[in-house]
């Protein structure tokens, strides 16, 4: 059985940012590559497991029958975000971004679609304190295959799914995130799109188990 935590390679866009940031003498920061397994470490539990690149524990989800609500925790259980349905009669579906646990105030929203190419829009929320200027994001690609791509207000990639090397199925992959992008952050997207996106969705497969 191939191993879920990585044997990291470097992806297209790592390489030509080795390669430009060679070429003009400038040491740059490393992209974070994360390994998730959808799949809890706790018995008779559901959810996520999140390595990074060494193999160790990077986040993790684990939740019994809340078909509604994810809470994303770093390794010693501490939440980093809470990832919330929201039902709407007109817009349908969408998944609210919480900072910790705090469920009052969203700091962003995950939509699909957006136009174009857009598969799913990241918008930060009204008087969030996710700061002022947050940005707004596009994802770009098929989730349901792994590969899809998100994009900043100006059309950087901050972030790809792509999917793990030498491993069989959808239920494990990658995360790179560039320099400079709240990690956390990232990852809380990814379980959102997972939800909207995920042939099945972990939580629907929960509540139908």
């Amino acid at each position: 059985m191939a191993k879920v935590h990585p044997n990291v390679l470097p992806s297209p866009a790592e390489r030509a940012a080795a390669g430009a940031a060679a070429a003009g003498g400038v040491e740059e920061e490393e992209a974070t590559s994360l390994t998730v397994w959808r799949k809890s470490l706790l018995f008779n539990c559901r959810g996520y497991t999140v390595f990074d690149a060494r193999g160790d524990l990077a986040f993790r989800v684990d939740s019994y029958d809340d078909e509604a609500e994810v809470v994303l925790m770093d390794p010693d259980g501490r939440p980093a975000f809470t990832v919330r349905r929201k039902r709407l009669s007109l817009s349908g579906e969408h998944w609210l971004i919480y900072a910790g646990e705090e469920t009052r105030r969203p700091v962003y929203a995950v939509k699909r679609g957006g136009g174009g190419k857009s598969m799913a829009r990241v918008t930060p929320c009204a008087g969030a304190r996710a700061g002022a200027g947050a940005s707004s994001y596009e994802v770009e690609g098929s989730y349901a295959r792994r590969r899809c791509v998100v994009y900043d207000a100006e059309r950087r990639a901050v972030a790809e799914v792509q999917p793990k090397e030498a491993v069989v199925g959808t239920d494990v992959f990658r995360l790179v995130v560039q320099p400079g992008v709240d990690v956390s952050l990232a990852m809380a997207v990814v379980v959102a799109l997972d939800q909207l996106f995920g042939r099945p969705s972990l939580l629907r497969s929960w509540s139908s188990s």
